[in-house]
């Protein structure tokens, strides 16, 4: 295991980076802070200190804990990046674009996940540790420094979120920070399996960003064998977290379903769905199973849904009265979409400097997935 030897300072709430840097005075720290939200790569970016206050900051802290070790972009505008931490562990961030040209960044808060969700990449890799505050934050510096203009964030990445609250909170506390990076709330959104507890700790304390249920069927049976996390959060009492949430925070909720050809797109899901959105404000998003070689339930090769599939669906949760956006197939060029982080390459040794604007490893890939 590789130890940082100097304390991180991106990740940090501007309250615990003022406290490190005492004796500085609040002002610096507010200096500092900004700077860090700007982007800069080192102290020595940070022009308006004193060129000795800056060499001794470099002396003792770092302004990173990751870099970029590689970049995969898509013809359809997404781009990947692999991001090798202090401790050699890998993760990716993706950048977004959709039809209106809005940029969203897609951050992970995990390096793999515990949950193992039959329909998504990262499930196989395991838990290897939760990201810190700096990691999680440092992916956002990353992708801005490729595209400056992001609209939003969502947590939809590699690992729960909710699994990873304490630094989650971090996270969320300096994006928002008007001091610094100044993000609207609303701009923000997390995706979450279902954490009863994370929901209801959200629910008590804020902040109100937006939030997601990766839901998949509200079949009890069948998402417990898609979903193992049901069998320790019921989907009774997930919907009463989730009337509690939406009568504290006021947001409308996500009901993500990503559908399987052929296992939740009966007349039963739709129905069950229905039935688990009723009393509820929320948009279903339907997502089409994005293909990952080698995954399979219960002896089956997973397999995308038909247009037939996906067009009855949709027709039967419109007749219930049920908003309905389905999510394009953004990123599967290059592994990018909903359930393909985590089929990590080999790749170079060698790695971008901190927010850098040009990945060491870059490949392009021509896309011929039909939408």
């Amino acid at each position: 295991m590789h130890h940082q030897v100097k304390p991180v300072l991106s990740g940090l709430p501007f309250e615990a980076l003022a406290e490190i840097l005492k004796p500085l005075p609040h002002f610096r720290a507010e200096q500092v802070f900004r700077w860090i939200a700007r982007g800069v790569s080192s102290f020595q970016g940070m022009t308006n200190l004193a060129i000795p206050l800056r060499e001794d900051l470099e002396g003792r802290f770092s302004l990173y804990s990751s870099v970029i070790a590689g970049r995969a972009a898509d013809p359809d505008g997404t781009v990947k990046l692999y991001i090798r931490l202090y401790d050699g562990e890998r993760i990716e961030a993706v950048l977004l674009t959709d039809g209106a040209g809005r940029k969203t960044a897609c951050l992970s808060t995990q390096a793999g996940c515990p949950l193992a969700c039959v329909f998504c990449k990262t499930g196989t890799r395991g838990l290897t540790r939760n990201l810190d505050s700096g990691e999680i934050l440092e992916q956002f510096l990353h992708l801005r420094s490729i595209e400056p203009e992001i609209a939003n964030i969502v947590f939809m990445g590699m690992g729960e979120p909710l699994l990873n609250l304490p630094e989650l909170y971090k996270t969320l506390a300096v994006l928002t920070d008007s001091r610094g990076f100044g993000l609207s709330k609303r701009r923000i959104t997390l995706s979450t399996s279902g954490i009863i507890a994370g929901i209801r700790h959200l629910a008590a304390t804020g902040p109100a960003v937006g939030l997601a249920l990766s839901l998949t069927t509200a079949d009890t049976k069948l998402r417990s064998r898609l979903m193992p996390i049901t069998l320790s959060n019921p989907l009774p009492l997930l919907k009463d977290v989730l009337y509690d949430y939406q009568q504290q925070q006021g947001r409308r909720i996500t009901l993500e379903a990503v559908l399987l050809g052929g296992i939740n797109t009966r007349q039963e899901d739709s129905d069950a769905l229905a039935a688990f959105a009723a009393g509820l404000d929320v948009v279903v998003n339907l997502i089409p199973w994005n293909p990952v070689e080698g995954m399979v339930f219960e002896g089956q090769a997973l397999q995308e849904p038909s247009r037939r599939e996906i067009a009855g669906y949709i027709q039967r949760l419109e007749g219930r009265g049920l908003k309905v956006t389905r999510r394009l197939h953004k990123g599967r060029g290059i592994a990018g979409a909903c359930g393909q982080l985590g089929a990590l390459p080999e790749i170079s040794e060698q790695v971008s400097s901190p927010a850098s604007r040009v990945g060491t490893w870059l490949f392009h890939v021509k896309s011929h997935v039909k939408i």
